[in-house]
């Protein structure tokens, strides 16, 4: 066997090839249920398989605070085949994620969103070249300035990657800022700053400043530039489109909670 067969394989390093990585995946659950429903309980909506309570990994029931959402998460599961495949029931996830972990842990979670903050994608300027430099600028000052007015926190500018130290006011007005959010909301919020790479997009998105699609296209600027310089990559382009699946689902969870942001 030749060296690039062996590469191609992904046995050079003794790492698995994508055969084998197939078969040693556990198999999807099967589908054990027929009908799902929603229920209003005392503690908010909870949703039904053949009239039982979900449950979450955490053994936790399974119940949001919103009718829309729970409908939503309802569907997820009635669109399941014969096999539950969790990666198409981004909901269901962010859901748990919330009732299992986040609520037990919110000033955590908020303290992670405040750190992202202080590296925030939109304060890490291109020096060169000027074209870009220009697309960042109309794509990410008008939400600084969103940021300055709204929540009174006032970020500093770095050109290049060099770390640089955000004020402790501006840190701490976007933890206020996060202060009054509900597990949920918080969760998805948390979803839309770790893949859009900034704070104050999913702020700024969660109150109604940005839509989706200016906050992704905001989140992606210099991702789209590098793509019309260089061109269209298919591996590239399935990440990017999975990477959007997820932050949409977690914007319409918080639409589904706050129809009227």
């Amino acid at each position: 066997m030749t060296g690039d067969e062996t590469r191609s394989n992904g046995k050079a390093n003794g790492a698995p090839g994508p055969e084998i990585k197939d078969s040693l995946r556990a198999p999807l659950p099967k589908r054990f249920y027929k009908s799902v429903s929603v229920e209003q309980q005392p503690e908010g909506f909870a949703i039904l398989l053949d009239g039982r309570a979900i449950k979450t990994p955490g053994k936790r029931a399974l119940v949001v605070p919103a009718e829309a959402l729970a409908d939503a998460i309802a569907a997820e599961w009635a669109e399941q085949g014969e096999r539950i495949d969790p990666a198409t029931m981004p909901l269901t996830r962010i859901a748990n994620s919330a009732i299992d972990a986040v609520s037990a842990r919110m000033a955590e979670v908020v303290g992670d969103v405040v750190a992202f903050s202080g590296s925030d994608l939109l304060c890490y300027r291109a020096e060169s070249p000027e074209a870009l430099v220009r697309r960042q600028a109309s794509a990410w000052d008008p939400v600084l300035a969103w940021a300055r007015e709204e929540l009174e926190a006032e970020f500093k500018l770095q050109k290049g990657l060099m770390p640089i130290e955000q004020p402790p006011e501006a840190l701490q007005a976007i933890g206020r800022a996060l202060g009054s959010l509900d597990a949920l909301s918080l969760a998805a919020l948390h979803v839309l700053t770790t893949i859009g790479g900034s704070a104050l997009l999913a702020l700024a998105h969660s109150r109604g400043r940005l839509s989706l699609d200016e906050a992704w296209a905001a989140a992606t600027v210099d991702e789209t530039w590098q793509r019309e310089q260089w061109g269209y990559d298919a591996e590239a382009e399935a990440q990017a489109a999975a990477r959007f699946a997820e932050f949409s689902a977690a914007s319409r969870c918080l639409r589904l909670l706050h129809p009227l942001r």
